[in-house]
């Protein structure tokens, strides 16, 4: 059995699910003259975080949830949620609050007819399985298809709203950390 090749049939079975035109559809959420905070759970924060440097490196005033750093939120900010479950208490909890003070919400999940997407103003399918059981399933454990994925559809992401605003990789390499 060859593990990676299995793997790479799941990546590229539930990428070819991704809706192109739903990540065109979010640019519009993302202004460089509005914050963003981005949120996520377990290895889902982890691609939050990744999220978050990649708009840093283009140019993007943006927060993680629950850093030391990350100001209050406030009506006109922009909110992504990342969940595979769409179900994640703490992350459902805090969306919710977002959605009642105004911020504009878009989602990452496999499940849309979980509580998470039903708060989102912006929904973006990566259907990768989870650990409970939505989306394509998988030999992998948990949700290691859905986190795979969405780091993908999140760098596609990063790569359409920098084409939008024409900004380069050598422009992202100058907001990059250099410490020489």
């Amino acid at each position: 059995m060859n593990t990676i090749n299995l793997m790479m049939d799941e990546i590229n079975e539930v990428m070819a699910l991704v809706n192109e035109d739903e990540l065109d559809e979010a640019l519009k959420y993302f202004q460089k003259d509005k914050r963003i905070f981005v949120t996520g759970a377990g290895r889902s924060g982890f691609q939050a975080k990744g999220f978050a440097m990649r708009l840093m490196h283009i140019g993007y005033t943006d927060f993680v949830m629950g850093e030391t750093i990350t100001p209050s939120i406030k009506e006109g900010d922009t909110w992504i949620a990342i969940s595979g479950s769409g179900t994640t208490k703490g992350i459902v909890d805090d969306t919710e609050k977002a959605k009642k003070l105004g911020l504009a919400v878009v989602v990452l999940t496999s499940d849309l007819s979980s509580p998470l997407a039903k708060l989102a103003d912006h929904v973006i399918k990566v259907p990768g399985a989870t650990k409970t059981g939505a989306g394509i399933k998988s030999m992998q454990l948990l949700s290691s298809l859905f986190d795979q994925t969405v780091h993908i559809t999140l760098d596609a992401l990063t790569l359409k709203l920098a084409q939008r605003d024409q900004t380069s990789n050598q422009d992202a390499l100058d907001s990059h950390v250099n410490v020489e």
